[in-house]
């Protein structure tokens, strides 16, 4: 392995979320009964004409101005020939010389270090239908629904060098385009799919190796385990002797191997020409300033803004970004309380806590911004214990969404209890019953000292204040 360098481009099919398909008017959405969501358009019937969807062109665009691409002002569709059965045309409508958007960048990181991965292009197109494999018959079915979906390419520059850069990127992305809005960026739904090109060099050489496609790859790790099962396969091929065909391969997510699918399609295979039935679409500088007039802050940027001016760590930056929703119920949450590093705390502990226990995302959430906000205001100022905040006042929150937490924490009796003389009472009660525990912490054995505070706060039937506790706690067992 140490003798070769991979090499590894990506092309990365995303389906835009969109009510019409791309050329055709019906509706499309995931699960439908098989065959219920086509027209004589996406079918193919004779005498049909497409017509673009004016919506996959923003989101192109949106795209495009996101990865910092050249936004092309003339665009020509083109018919890409091949006869597949799931195809109904018997060819694919997608753009070949003017893709929309050409060139561009995504950064990305990768164990804490800063990548770029160049883009080639960003096209247009549509989607084919599914081919259905019956397991027990042998037969397979087609569905067509899918067919005529609005897809966008993204082809990248082979300057990828391991699966992990792969995962990382297609992470990075993935997070972008749920960012914008355009694509839900499900794999296992088929929503956003990934191509690999794979190929392996000596580290001396200058020339690339010959290149082989993946395929059929529908999740994230699958890509990562697909790339570094093709590159050990060309490095066996070239070690023994042999030489790596070009083809297109499937990746078998239960073997972990590749297999040979057919050999590779050249572009002369596909014999592109304009598509005549759609003319010329013209992208005017101020369709182009309108779009980017409305752009959202992208992943990465929000990240340098969470830590340069709520103060996070790039840890809870990362964690809060990862979900465009979680990080705008916080900003919601930053709006009411300003410690915002208690509120990211509490957002990433006990509300993803919640949410996960539940399977809720945060918009399902019944609990208002509001409420959680006065719960960290009454934790804020030693009304109660952050535990009873985060589990018993939190729980019932959700069960009861329509009582303030007022309301709450008068019917759970669970004010914090700040009288130090009582919490001293409490503490000598503990350390004498405890004496063999006090000569063992005096002695060196310091980790006792979560015993007496426990004691302490289960005594107090967990309403003493666990900050006073702990300094009441020292205090008492340091002295004589």
């Amino acid at each position: 392995m140490n003798c070769y360098v991979p090499v590894i481009g990506l092309e990365i099919h995303i389906q835009l979320a969109l009510k019409h398909k791309m050329f055709a008017p019906e509706n499309f959405h995931f699960g439908a009964i098989p065959n219920t969501l086509t027209s004589a358009i996406s079918l193919a019937h004779p005498g049909t004409l497409p017509t673009v969807n004016k919506k996959a062109v923003d989101y192109a665009i949106c795209l495009g101005l996101a990865c910092g691409s050249k936004i092309t002002h003339e665009n020509y569709f083109a018919r890409k020939n091949y006869f597949y059965t799931d195809l109904p045309k018997g060819y694919q409508i997608t753009q070949d010389k003017t893709p929309i958007c050409v060139g561009g960048h995504i950064n990305y990181s990768l164990n804490g270090e800063d990548k770029v991965l160049n883009l080639i292009r960003i096209h247009m197109e549509e989607d084919a239908g599914k081919m259905v494999y019956d397991n027990v018959s042998s037969d397979v079915r087609i569905d067509f629904n899918r067919a005529g979906v609005a897809l966008l390419e993204i082809v990248t520059e082979p300057e990828i060098r391991s699966s992990d850069e792969a995962y990382a990127f297609l992470h990075e992305l993935r997070r972008i385009v749920r960012y914008l809005g355009i694509c839900d960026g499900n794999m296992e739904n088929g929503s956003l799919r990934c191509d690999t090109n794979i190929s392996v060099m000596s580290k001396d050489s200058e020339e690339y190796g010959q290149r082989v496609e993946v395929k059929n790859i529908n999740s994230m790790s699958n890509v990562k385990m697909a790339i570094e099962c093709e590159i050990a396969r060309q490095i066996q091929l070239l070690q023994s002797g042999k030489i790596v065909e070009p083809e297109t391969r499937a990746f078998d997510a239960v073997t972990g191997d590749t297999k040979h699918m057919r050999k590779k399609e050249t572009t002369t295979d596909y014999r592109y020409f304009v598509e005549p039935d759609i003319p010329c679409l013209f992208v005017s500088d101020e369709w182009i300033d309108n779009i980017k007039s409305h752009l959202p802050l992208l992943p990465q940027v929000y990240k340098k803004k969470l830590i340069e001016e709520y103060h996070l760590s790039e840890y809870v930056a990362s964690v809060l970004i990862e979900d465009k929703s979680i990080l705008m119920f916080y900003e919601s949450l930053c709006s009411k309380i300003s410690d915002y590093i208690t509120v990211a705390n509490w957002v990433i502990g006990p509300i993803k806590g919640k949410l996960n226990e539940m399977k809720l995302t945060v918009d399902e959430l019944p609990v208002s911004t509001q409420q959680i906000a006065d719960l960290i205001g009454a934790v804020l100022n030693n009304t109660i214990s952050y535990s009873i905040a985060s589990q018993d006042v939190l729980g019932y929150l959700v069960e009861h969404p329509e009582c303030s937490v007022q309301e709450v924490i008068k019917t759970l009796d669970v004010i914090q209890d700040c009288d130090r003389d009582y919490i001293e009472k409490l503490t000598f009660g503990v350390l004498d019953e405890y004496k063999n525990k006090v000569i063992e912490y005096r002695n060196g054995k310091k980790g006792l000292l979560g015993l007496f505070i426990g004691e302490v706060m289960k005594r107090s039937k967990g309403k003493a204040s666990p900050k006073i506790v702990n300094e009441v706690v020292l205090k008492c067992i340091n002295t004589d």
